[in-house]
Protein backbone atom coordinates (compact mmCIF):
# COMPACT_ATOMS: atom_id res chain seq x y z
CA UNK A 1 0.00 0.00 0.00
CA UNK A 2 1.30 3.47 -0.88
CA UNK A 3 2.16 6.13 1.68
CA UNK A 4 -0.72 8.26 0.40
CA UNK A 5 -3.14 5.40 0.90
CA UNK A 6 -1.94 5.00 4.50
CA UNK A 7 -2.41 8.71 5.23
CA UNK A 8 -5.83 9.02 3.68
CA UNK A 9 -8.87 7.19 5.11
CA UNK A 10 -10.05 4.37 2.84
CA UNK A 11 -13.80 4.88 3.02
CA UNK A 12 -16.43 3.61 0.59
CA UNK A 13 -17.54 6.17 -2.02
CA UNK A 14 -20.98 6.36 -0.42
CA UNK A 15 -20.98 9.96 0.69
CA UNK A 16 -23.44 10.87 -2.02
CA UNK A 17 -23.83 11.85 -5.65
CA UNK A 18 -25.85 14.59 -7.27
CA UNK A 19 -26.32 15.90 -10.80
CA UNK A 20 -26.65 19.64 -11.32
CA UNK A 21 -27.49 21.46 -14.55
CA UNK A 22 -26.14 24.96 -14.09
CA UNK A 23 -26.86 28.07 -16.15
CA UNK A 24 -23.61 29.08 -17.82
CA UNK A 25 -24.72 32.69 -18.00
CA UNK A 26 -23.64 32.79 -21.66
CA UNK A 27 -25.74 33.41 -24.74
CA UNK A 28 -25.55 32.33 -28.38
CA UNK A 29 -27.72 33.64 -31.26
CA UNK A 30 -31.00 31.75 -31.52
CA UNK A 31 -30.37 29.71 -28.39
CA UNK A 32 -32.09 29.76 -25.02
CA UNK A 33 -30.51 29.00 -21.68
CA UNK A 34 -27.16 27.23 -22.01
CA UNK A 35 -26.75 24.76 -19.16
CA UNK A 36 -23.67 22.82 -18.08
CA UNK A 37 -24.17 19.43 -16.43
CA UNK A 38 -21.98 18.79 -13.39
CA UNK A 39 -22.07 15.52 -11.46
CA UNK A 40 -20.85 15.61 -7.87
CA UNK A 41 -19.21 12.62 -6.16
CA UNK A 42 -18.62 12.98 -2.44
CA UNK A 43 -16.54 10.92 -0.03
CA UNK A 44 -18.00 9.30 3.04
CA UNK A 45 -18.85 11.73 5.82
CA UNK A 46 -15.93 10.38 7.86
CA UNK A 47 -13.54 12.05 5.42
CA UNK A 48 -15.22 15.47 5.53
CA UNK A 49 -13.11 16.97 8.33
CA UNK A 50 -10.02 16.51 6.11
CA UNK A 51 -11.70 17.44 2.82
CA UNK A 52 -9.58 20.15 1.23
CA UNK A 53 -10.07 19.76 -2.50
CA UNK A 54 -12.68 19.15 -5.17
CA UNK A 55 -11.27 17.68 -8.36
CA UNK A 56 -12.93 19.36 -11.37
CA UNK A 57 -12.75 16.91 -14.28
CA UNK A 58 -13.07 17.87 -17.96
CA UNK A 59 -13.27 15.06 -20.55
CA UNK A 60 -11.39 14.90 -23.83
CA UNK A 61 -12.58 14.83 -27.41
CA UNK A 62 -15.32 12.36 -28.24
CA UNK A 63 -16.08 11.74 -24.56
CA UNK A 64 -18.56 13.04 -21.99
CA UNK A 65 -18.22 13.25 -18.20
CA UNK A 66 -18.74 9.47 -17.86
CA UNK A 67 -15.13 9.05 -18.95
CA UNK A 68 -14.34 9.74 -15.30
CA UNK A 69 -16.84 7.15 -14.03
CA UNK A 70 -16.15 4.00 -16.04
CA UNK A 71 -17.83 0.95 -14.54
CA UNK A 72 -17.32 -2.70 -15.49
CA UNK A 73 -20.36 -4.19 -13.82
CA UNK A 74 -19.80 -3.73 -10.08
CA UNK A 75 -16.06 -3.14 -10.55
CA UNK A 76 -15.32 0.54 -9.93
CA UNK A 77 -11.55 0.24 -10.28
CA UNK A 78 -11.77 2.03 -13.66
CA UNK A 79 -13.74 4.97 -12.20
CA UNK A 80 -11.53 7.95 -11.46
CA UNK A 81 -14.41 9.69 -9.67
CA UNK A 82 -15.20 6.81 -7.31
CA UNK A 83 -11.58 5.96 -6.66
CA UNK A 84 -10.69 9.55 -5.79
CA UNK A 85 -13.82 9.87 -3.63
CA UNK A 86 -12.62 6.74 -1.83
CA UNK A 87 -9.36 8.56 -1.21
CA UNK A 88 -11.25 11.41 0.41
CA UNK A 89 -11.78 13.95 -2.38
CA UNK A 90 -14.91 15.56 -3.73
CA UNK A 91 -15.04 15.05 -7.50
CA UNK A 92 -16.97 17.16 -10.01
CA UNK A 93 -17.30 15.70 -13.51
CA UNK A 94 -18.35 18.17 -16.18
CA UNK A 95 -20.09 17.81 -19.54
CA UNK A 96 -18.91 20.52 -21.91
CA UNK A 97 -21.65 22.37 -23.74
CA UNK A 98 -22.53 20.17 -26.71
CA UNK A 99 -21.98 16.79 -25.04
CA UNK A 100 -23.63 14.57 -22.45
CA UNK A 101 -26.40 16.20 -20.43
CA UNK A 102 -25.33 19.76 -21.16
CA UNK A 103 -27.13 21.95 -23.69
CA UNK A 104 -26.24 21.21 -27.32
CA UNK A 105 -26.46 24.40 -29.39
CA UNK A 106 -27.35 24.00 -33.07
CA UNK A 107 -24.03 25.50 -34.18
CA UNK A 108 -21.26 23.30 -32.81
CA UNK A 109 -18.65 25.59 -34.40
CA UNK A 110 -19.67 28.33 -31.94
CA UNK A 111 -18.20 26.24 -29.11
CA UNK A 112 -14.68 27.61 -29.12
CA UNK A 113 -12.12 26.94 -26.37
CA UNK A 114 -12.68 30.46 -25.03
CA UNK A 115 -16.46 30.04 -24.79
CA UNK A 116 -16.22 26.57 -23.23
CA UNK A 117 -13.68 27.81 -20.70
CA UNK A 118 -16.05 30.61 -19.72
CA UNK A 119 -19.04 28.25 -19.43
CA UNK A 120 -17.15 25.66 -17.40
CA UNK A 121 -15.63 28.26 -15.09
CA UNK A 122 -19.02 29.80 -14.28
CA UNK A 123 -20.68 26.42 -13.75
CA UNK A 124 -17.90 25.23 -11.46
CA UNK A 125 -17.93 28.51 -9.53
CA UNK A 126 -21.64 28.07 -8.78
CA UNK A 127 -21.41 24.41 -7.79
CA UNK A 128 -18.38 24.97 -5.57
CA UNK A 129 -20.16 27.90 -3.90
CA UNK A 130 -23.01 25.51 -3.06
CA UNK A 131 -20.58 22.97 -1.60
CA UNK A 132 -18.90 25.64 0.48
CA UNK A 133 -22.29 26.73 1.81
CA UNK A 134 -23.52 23.16 2.35
CA UNK A 135 -26.57 23.68 0.15
CA UNK A 136 -28.26 21.57 -2.54
CA UNK A 137 -27.27 18.18 -1.08
CA UNK A 138 -29.24 16.98 1.93
CA UNK A 139 -27.10 16.48 5.00
CA UNK A 140 -23.98 18.05 3.50
CA UNK A 141 -22.01 20.04 6.03
CA UNK A 142 -20.62 23.38 4.79
CA UNK A 143 -17.10 23.20 3.34
CA UNK A 144 -16.03 26.86 3.52
CA UNK A 145 -12.35 26.13 2.87
CA UNK A 146 -12.90 23.93 -0.17
CA UNK A 147 -10.46 24.58 -3.02
CA UNK A 148 -10.41 23.13 -6.51
CA UNK A 149 -7.89 21.26 -8.62
CA UNK A 150 -8.54 21.35 -12.35
CA UNK A 151 -8.25 17.89 -13.91
CA UNK A 152 -8.34 17.46 -17.67
CA UNK A 153 -7.68 14.65 -20.12
CA UNK A 154 -6.41 15.37 -23.65
CA UNK A 155 -8.69 18.09 -25.13
CA UNK A 156 -10.12 18.52 -21.62
CA UNK A 157 -6.61 19.29 -20.38
CA UNK A 158 -6.25 21.97 -23.04
CA UNK A 159 -9.54 23.52 -21.91
CA UNK A 160 -8.37 23.31 -18.28
CA UNK A 161 -5.21 25.22 -19.20
CA UNK A 162 -7.19 27.87 -21.12
CA UNK A 163 -9.63 28.22 -18.23
CA UNK A 164 -6.85 28.56 -15.66
CA UNK A 165 -4.96 31.15 -17.68
CA UNK A 166 -8.14 33.24 -17.93
CA UNK A 167 -9.54 32.83 -14.41
CA UNK A 168 -6.82 31.54 -12.02
CA UNK A 169 -9.76 29.55 -10.59
CA UNK A 170 -7.91 26.44 -9.40
CA UNK A 171 -5.27 25.96 -6.73
CA UNK A 172 -3.48 23.46 -8.98
CA UNK A 173 -3.88 21.50 -12.21
CA UNK A 174 -3.65 17.78 -13.03
CA UNK A 175 -3.22 17.35 -16.78
CA UNK A 176 -3.49 13.86 -18.27
CA UNK A 177 -2.49 12.83 -21.78
CA UNK A 178 -1.67 16.37 -22.88
CA UNK A 179 1.25 18.24 -24.40
CA UNK A 180 1.44 21.61 -26.10
CA UNK A 181 3.10 19.95 -29.12
CA UNK A 182 -0.39 18.98 -30.28
CA UNK A 183 -0.97 16.14 -32.74
CA UNK A 184 0.22 17.64 -36.04
CA UNK A 185 0.50 14.18 -37.59
CA UNK A 186 -3.32 13.96 -37.55
CA UNK A 187 -3.89 17.37 -39.17
CA UNK A 188 -4.42 18.25 -42.83
CA UNK A 189 -1.49 20.03 -44.48
CA UNK A 190 -3.03 23.52 -44.23
CA UNK A 191 -3.22 23.21 -40.42
CA UNK A 192 0.37 22.09 -39.88
CA UNK A 193 2.22 25.21 -40.94
CA UNK A 194 2.22 28.71 -39.54
CA UNK A 195 2.59 30.07 -36.05
CA UNK A 196 0.23 28.93 -33.29
CA UNK A 197 -1.54 32.28 -32.93
CA UNK A 198 -2.38 32.43 -36.64
CA UNK A 199 -3.63 28.85 -36.70
CA UNK A 200 -5.77 29.46 -33.61
CA UNK A 201 -7.30 32.53 -35.26
CA UNK A 202 -8.28 30.31 -38.19
CA UNK A 203 -9.52 27.44 -36.01
CA UNK A 204 -13.23 27.67 -36.90
CA UNK A 205 -12.55 27.62 -40.65
CA UNK A 206 -9.97 24.85 -40.28
CA UNK A 207 -12.41 22.80 -38.17
CA UNK A 208 -15.18 23.21 -40.76
CA UNK A 209 -12.84 21.98 -43.48
CA UNK A 210 -11.51 19.09 -41.42
CA UNK A 211 -14.70 17.74 -39.82
CA UNK A 212 -17.50 18.87 -42.13
CA UNK A 213 -20.20 18.56 -39.44
CA UNK A 214 -20.97 20.56 -36.28
CA UNK A 215 -20.94 17.43 -34.09
CA UNK A 216 -18.96 14.66 -35.79
CA UNK A 217 -18.18 11.29 -34.21
CA UNK A 218 -14.87 9.42 -34.16
CA UNK A 219 -15.14 6.43 -36.51
CA UNK A 220 -15.07 3.13 -34.65
CA UNK A 221 -11.66 1.52 -34.57
CA UNK A 222 -9.71 4.72 -35.30
CA UNK A 223 -6.68 5.44 -33.12
CA UNK A 224 -7.09 2.19 -31.19
CA UNK A 225 -3.37 1.54 -30.90
CA UNK A 226 -2.66 4.90 -29.26
CA UNK A 227 -5.84 4.92 -27.17
CA UNK A 228 -5.62 1.38 -25.90
CA UNK A 229 -1.93 0.57 -26.18
CA UNK A 230 -2.56 -2.53 -28.27
CA UNK A 231 -3.30 -5.52 -26.02
CA UNK A 232 -2.25 -3.85 -22.78
CA UNK A 233 -5.64 -2.31 -21.93
CA UNK A 234 -8.09 -4.28 -19.81
CA UNK A 235 -10.87 -5.52 -22.14
CA UNK A 236 -13.45 -4.69 -19.45
CA UNK A 237 -12.29 -1.09 -19.46
CA UNK A 238 -12.33 -0.97 -23.25
CA UNK A 239 -15.95 -2.10 -23.14
CA UNK A 240 -16.82 0.35 -20.34
CA UNK A 241 -15.42 3.37 -22.16
CA UNK A 242 -17.93 2.87 -24.97
CA UNK A 243 -20.59 4.17 -22.57
CA UNK A 244 -18.73 7.50 -22.37
CA UNK A 245 -18.40 7.94 -26.14
CA UNK A 246 -19.97 11.13 -27.46
CA UNK A 247 -19.74 13.61 -30.31
CA UNK A 248 -16.61 15.59 -31.05
CA UNK A 249 -16.54 19.33 -30.49
CA UNK A 250 -14.79 20.31 -33.72
CA UNK A 251 -13.12 23.61 -32.82
CA UNK A 252 -11.48 22.63 -29.50
CA UNK A 253 -10.63 19.20 -30.96
CA UNK A 254 -8.86 20.93 -33.85
CA UNK A 255 -7.09 23.38 -31.52
CA UNK A 256 -5.88 20.51 -29.31
CA UNK A 257 -4.15 18.99 -32.35
CA UNK A 258 -2.45 22.21 -33.48
CA UNK A 259 1.29 22.53 -32.85
CA UNK A 260 1.69 24.93 -29.95
CA UNK A 261 -2.03 24.51 -29.15
CA UNK A 262 -2.20 26.22 -25.73
CA UNK A 263 1.49 27.04 -25.32
CA UNK A 264 0.79 30.72 -24.64
CA UNK A 265 -1.70 29.91 -21.87
CA UNK A 266 0.52 27.18 -20.40
CA UNK A 267 3.35 29.68 -20.10
CA UNK A 268 1.12 31.84 -17.86
CA UNK A 269 0.23 29.08 -15.37
CA UNK A 270 1.71 29.77 -11.95
CA UNK A 271 -0.11 27.06 -9.98
CA UNK A 272 1.46 23.63 -9.38
CA UNK A 273 0.93 21.18 -12.24
CA UNK A 274 0.76 17.38 -12.12
CA UNK A 275 1.46 15.92 -15.58
CA UNK A 276 0.35 12.33 -16.11
CA UNK A 277 1.07 10.59 -19.41
CA UNK A 278 1.22 7.02 -20.61
CA UNK A 279 4.38 5.33 -21.80
CA UNK A 280 2.47 4.61 -25.06
CA UNK A 281 0.62 7.94 -25.11
CA UNK A 282 0.21 10.46 -27.95
CA UNK A 283 2.25 13.29 -26.41
CA UNK A 284 5.70 12.96 -27.92
CA UNK A 285 8.66 13.04 -25.53
CA UNK A 286 7.21 13.17 -21.97
CA UNK A 287 10.40 14.72 -20.60
CA UNK A 288 9.79 17.82 -22.74
CA UNK A 289 6.35 18.59 -21.28
CA UNK A 290 7.23 20.26 -17.93
CA UNK A 291 9.16 23.00 -19.76
CA UNK A 292 5.82 24.16 -21.20
CA UNK A 293 4.97 25.51 -17.72
CA UNK A 294 7.96 27.78 -16.94
CA UNK A 295 6.09 29.90 -14.36
CA UNK A 296 4.53 27.01 -12.46
CA UNK A 297 5.68 26.75 -8.86
CA UNK A 298 6.17 23.02 -9.46
CA UNK A 299 5.55 20.91 -12.57
CA UNK A 300 5.64 17.21 -11.69
CA UNK A 301 5.82 14.56 -14.42
CA UNK A 302 4.61 11.00 -13.93
CA UNK A 303 4.87 8.43 -16.75
CA UNK A 304 2.62 5.39 -16.48
CA UNK A 305 4.22 2.14 -17.56
CA UNK A 306 2.72 0.22 -20.52
CA UNK A 307 -0.16 2.70 -20.72
CA UNK A 308 -1.84 4.27 -23.72
CA UNK A 309 -3.76 7.53 -24.02
CA UNK A 310 -6.89 6.49 -22.09
CA UNK A 311 -5.09 5.93 -18.81
CA UNK A 312 -7.97 4.55 -16.75
CA UNK A 313 -8.14 1.40 -18.90
CA UNK A 314 -4.69 0.16 -17.90
CA UNK A 315 -3.27 -1.66 -14.84
CA UNK A 316 -1.21 1.43 -13.94
CA UNK A 317 -4.43 3.36 -13.18
CA UNK A 318 -4.19 2.45 -9.47
CA UNK A 319 -0.67 3.89 -9.39
CA UNK A 320 -1.99 7.06 -11.05
CA UNK A 321 -4.78 7.44 -8.49
CA UNK A 322 -2.36 7.01 -5.59
CA UNK A 323 0.25 9.35 -7.06
CA UNK A 324 -2.32 12.05 -7.76
CA UNK A 325 -3.81 11.70 -4.28
CA UNK A 326 -0.38 11.94 -2.68
CA UNK A 327 0.47 15.00 -4.76
CA UNK A 328 -2.82 16.69 -3.71
CA UNK A 329 -2.12 15.76 -0.09
CA UNK A 330 1.17 17.63 -0.32
CA UNK A 331 -0.68 20.72 -1.63
CA UNK A 332 -3.06 20.66 1.33
CA UNK A 333 -0.09 20.98 3.67
CA UNK A 334 1.29 24.06 1.89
Amino acid sequence: MSASALRRPQVPPSGGRALRRVDSGLALPGEGRLEVAVEIFLPDAAAFPALSFALVCLPGGGMNRRYYDLMAGADDSFSFARQMARRGFAVLTVDHLGVGDSTRPADGYALTPKLLAQANARAVERVVAELRAGSRIDGLAPLPGLRTIGVGHSMGALLTVVQQARTRQHAALALLGFATRGLPEYLPAQARTGDAATLRAQAVDLARAMFGAPYPRIPRGSGSRELYGSAAADPRGVEAIKQAADVLLPVPSLVAMLPGNAAAEAAEIEAPVFIGVGERDMVGDPAAIPASFPRSRAASLHVLRETGHSHFLFPARAELFDRLAGWADSLSRD
